[in-house]
């Protein structure tokens, strides 16, 4: 089977590479001419684990292709996946002015029956909205289908999602449309995934809805943290004691600095807006989005207060992507904590092993550093904000040696209190009780 893959940015080019990786032909398309040669050359724009990898095996294998010429690829592939942006509007609202105009591109290159899967994270209503667009746009009659695959990637763990989902959910009414996609997947049959098949808008409604609930999640726990401070609880004991009832379980009751990245911020806000749209309010989601702003103001002066102030503080931050395992700074907590610790005269060195690259362009007021312990250089404090696997194992003593004062403030709870106090650090952490305050 051939299949092109419209969109070459992280879903696109993951997605590409992983059908590749079933034996299916791929072709990857993107009017970026820039873009184009670079992967053509087994350039990465990204950073995912293992990827640069699939990328080379599957060119090699004469699996996977990348191209600018859409019209090419929409000929010759049977399905026909979009995988662009859905960047938010300023009202929060998804902008489908990529994925609708992908669509008519499309609709004018139709020559036969084809398959057009949404990819890219669309509010409900979008798969009508494409049927109706392609429709207007097609020069003769053809049959075409309209199906919502949401991806469910984490970003640094993207492969091994697409590998080994733990569902995929197929939109469509075609008897047609199901086969050929459960065609494309018939490898994970053989590990047993589930396959949920329902109507377009409701696998629309099911990607928002998962992303929405561990944002509600990360939201809750945070909370609890902030609790668990002024009453001397424990929230690390609480979150266990929590996860353990299966009916809540254990993942993403990690409190922090909040979620950030390209979907759960994005992805909250376009609900919320979707909802409003449709005169539904929803309350809980909206205390979500409060509840997540707020908690990088609580870090802020969390670091604050462990530092005494801010007026010729050096601050060394360690970890500036959104998550480990991955260059995004998009709504990193770490850019908004260190914007606002620089307006407060706070002078910043920091180090990130991939998304310093991507910070530069946005902080421009700070030093870049070459590790851990560079970066500790005088300062008058550490703050861990990204749970990198090199941060989990640092050596505690080196650290000492480099600080002006020993104060190690974990917004991921990474370590161990008395570990730290051995060390001869104060330690800092989130909602860990009054005495880590």
């Amino acid at each position: 089977m051939h299949i092109a893959v419209v969109g070459t940015g992280y879903v696109g080019l993951v997605t590409g590479a992983c059908f590749a990786e079933f034996g299916v032909h791929v072709t990857c398309v993107d009017k970026d001419v820039e873009k184009i040669e670079a992967l053509r050359k087994g350039q990465i724009p990204i950073y995912e684990p293992g990827l640069a990898e699939m990328v080379a095996k599957n060119r090699a294998g004469g699996r996977l292709d990348f191209t600018t010429d859409i019209a090419g690829a929409v000929r010759g592939a049977l399905a026909v996946f979009i995988a662009v942006g859905t960047p938010p509007r300023g009202d929060g609202s998804a902008n489908l002015a990529y994925v609708e105009s992908v669509a008519e591109t499309i609709a004018r290159h139709l020559d036969s029956y084809k398959l057009i899967i949404t990819k890219s994270t669309v509010p409900v209503g979008t798969g009508e909205r494409l049927r109706k667009i392609i429709g207007k746009n097609l020069k003769e009659h053809l049959d075409f289908d309209i199906v919502s695959n949401p991806e469910f990637l984490r970003e640094g763990s993207a492969i091994e999602d697409f590998l080994r989902p733990n569902r995929v959910v197929i939109g469509t009414n075609s008897p047609q449309a199901e086969a050929i996609m459960k065609n494309l997947y018939r490898p994970l049959y053989l590990i047993e995934t589930p396959f949920i098949v329902t109507d377009v808008a409701t696998a629309e409604m099911i990607k928002y809805a998962s992303n929405a609930f561990l944002a509600t999640k990360i939201s809750f726990i945070n909370e609890m943290a902030n609790l668990c401070e002024k009453v001397g609880a424990d929230v690390h004991q609480v979150a266990k004691g929590m996860g353990l009832d299966g009916r809540i379980g254990p993942k993403f009751l990690h409190p922090g600095p909040g979620f950030g990245g390209s979907c759960l911020p994005k992805d909250t806000l376009a609900l919320v807006q979707m909802a409003r749209q449709n005169e539904c309010e929803l309350e809980l989601l909206n205390a979500v989005i409060r509840v997540n702003a707020k908690q990088k103001a609580v870090m802020v002066q969390k670091i604050l207060q462990a530092l005494g102030g801010a007026d010729g503080k050096n601050l060394a931050v360690l970890g500036l992507a959104f998550k480990p395992n991955t260059d995004d700074i998009r709504e990193a907590p770490a850019i908004e904590i260190i914007q606002t610790l620089v307006k407060a005269g706070v002078k910043i060195r920091a180090y990130d092993p991939a998304a310093m690259h991507e910070a530069r362009k946005i902080l421009k007021e700070i030093r870049y550093c070459e590790d851990p312990y560079d970066t500790a250089e005088d300062a008058d404090a550490v703050v861990l904000i990204t749970e990198w696997n090199e941060f989990r194992s640092l050596d505690l003593s080196r650290l000492r040696q480099s600080v002006r004062n020993p104060i190690f403030i974990d917004l991921r709870n990474v370590y161990d209190e008395q570990r730290m106090k051995q060390a001869g650090f104060r330690y800092v952490g989130v909602g860990r009780g009054r005495e880590a305050i």
